[in-house]
């Protein structure tokens, strides 16, 4: 059991790190280095604990329990209240490490009266790994999805807490001071209780301080943090803390996202859009009388649902996801292309921007020439490529990494006051020239203004950059360094 804890509270301080900081490699492997690191300090340090055995493995336990249990909150809390969340981040991995360190040495003391030396290790073992298997098992398939980050980390809490408590009972006759710690392991429970009770006061009062507007909808999935705030009329989702569309403007990203492309495959019938699980690209789409069916491909299954069921959100993309010629599939769009044969006229590529590795794949080589096999005859595929104004080489990195997969590719951009200028890169095995006609009812785009996109200022324009690959993911370190400057 406090094998399974242990190694939840690490991948919980992973994934928290990777939500909130992008780069899920260097965020894991960061935060798993360190907490090994602190184990190995607290297996040291368990030498130097002589007398009292059982009461400090009772104390230790219970530390873990609240330290661990409330390392959620904390963390969240303190990305949206100070500006130490990296050292905030690194003191709490190894405070629990060190503690977690001193478990395994002191249990085994304990009980080597009782077991042979080499039964011992091996019995103490076996379980430590079983519980770790358990605990990996447990944290993507229940813990994240059923009880989301905050009560996972408590929960778990409350078990190392029940730990100690059963400890005082297990071996009552070798420590002093037994109603005491008793009590405090029972005081121990109501706090972890009290923090259970208030999680969505505690994550209310953190997403208060990180969002400008009111936040009306908070929901953590087994792959994001979704948060959808209101001022006035201006609706704004927030994926991991990044915007994603404001009400206001989102028609003049998603006009130009669509459009441009759509309008120059003529007669198209059927298209696919890869992300945009708001449901706003497949609105614009449905605007042509020829599409027969939109396949709309989004990785969360919560986030189709909550675009196709809440009332507000479903005002924004006007009922696109309920409408009888839209197929949803909650599945990753590069393991569904890999797994099915379908040819479409048009592609659309919303995803969210490569900050990590794992969004990363998707603007790859090996996914570009894969989302070639898919494109029928004389079809275009459109992908939101990040701004070309403040991360220019990674917006140059999608182009070049498009034509090292066989594509032409015809870059333009336009201006979305809540991201400033955005980028966009066209892709198709023919040459293009922007439309002459486009549907109407649009709010932004006009013919005579298409060819405009297309043109880049200087301050813009091209600048070398190695493609992104499978294996050697540049565009997301080119990312990183871009808008990190940015941000200082």
């Amino acid at each position: 059991m406090i094998a399974a804890c242990g190694l939840v509270y690490e991948l919980l301080a992973g994934t928290l790190a990777s939500y909130l900081l992008g780069d899920s490699v260097l965020q894991f492997s960061t935060v798993i280095g360190s907490y090994l690191f602190a184990m190995g300090i607290g297996s040291y340090l368990s030498k130097f604990i002589g007398t009292g055995l059982v009461s400090k493995f009772v104390q230790i336990e219970l530390m873990v329990g609240l330290i661990g249990g409330f390392s959620s909150t904390i963390l969240f809390l303190g990305f949206a209240y100070t500006q130490g969340f990296r050292l905030l981040l690194y003191a709490l991995v190894v405070v629990i490490g060190v503690l977690v360190g001193l478990e395994i040495p002191i249990m085994m003391r304990i009980l080597k009266d009782r077991f042979e030396f080499r039964d011992l290790v091996a019995q103490v073992l076996t379980f430590d790994y079983l519980g770790a298997l358990g605990a990996s098992l447990l944290f993507p398939l229940w813990l994240v999805p059923k009880l989301g980050l905050v009560r996972g980390a408590l929960f778990f809490g409350a078990l190392n807490t029940l730990v100690a408590l059963w400890t005082t009972y297990l071996f009552r006759e070798r420590i002093g001071g037994l109603t005491r710690l008793r009590a405090l392991c029972v005081a121990g429970l109501a706090a972890l209780g009290v923090g259970l009770a208030y999680e969505h006061q505690i994550l209310d009062l953190a997403d208060s301080n990180l969002y400008a507007d009111e936040v009306i909808l908070a929901r953590n999935t087994r792959y994001q943090r979704i948060v959808v705030t209101k001022w006035r009329d201006d609706v704004r989702l927030f994926l991991n803390a990044h915007l994603q569309f404001s009400s206001r403007d989102e028609h003049r990203y998603h006009e130009a996202l669509v459009h441009p492309g759509m309008s120059a495959v003529a007669g198209a019938r059927r298209a696919l859009v890869l992300g945009g699980g708001d449901g706003l690209a497949v609105r614009e789409l449905l605007r042509y009388p020829s599409v027969e069916q939109i396949t709309l491909v989004d990785l969360d299954p919560e986030m189709t649902s909550l675009f196709r069921s809440h009332p507000l959100l479903t005002s924004l993309n006007r009922g696109a996801l309920s409408h009888s010629k839209v197929r949803v599939i909650n599945a990753d769009a590069f393991t569904w292309l890999e797994s099915n044969d379908e040819m479409f006229d048009f592609v659309v590529m919303d995803f969210p921007d490569p900050t990590n590795f794992s969004l990363g794949k998707l603007y790859t080589t090996a996914f570009y020439r894969l989302l070639g096999r898919h494109l029928a005859q004389g079809g275009l595929a459109v992908a939101q490529s990040t701004s070309p104004l403040f991360a220019r080489q990674s917006f140059w990195c999608v182009a070049e990494t498009m034509k090292q997969a066989g594509f032409q590719v015809y870059p333009y951009h336009a201006y979305v006051p809540s991201f400033g200028e955005w980028g966009f890169i066209l892709a198709g095995k023919r040459p293009y020239s922007p439309p002459q006609d486009l549907p109407s009812g649009l709010r932004f785009l006009t013919p005579a203004m298409l060819p405009q996109l297309f043109e880049f200022p200087a301050d813009m324009g091209p600048v070398p950059a190695a493609p992104n690959r499978l294996n050697d993911q540049t565009l997301v370190r080119y990312y990183e360094q871009e808008w990190s400057r940015i941000a200082r």
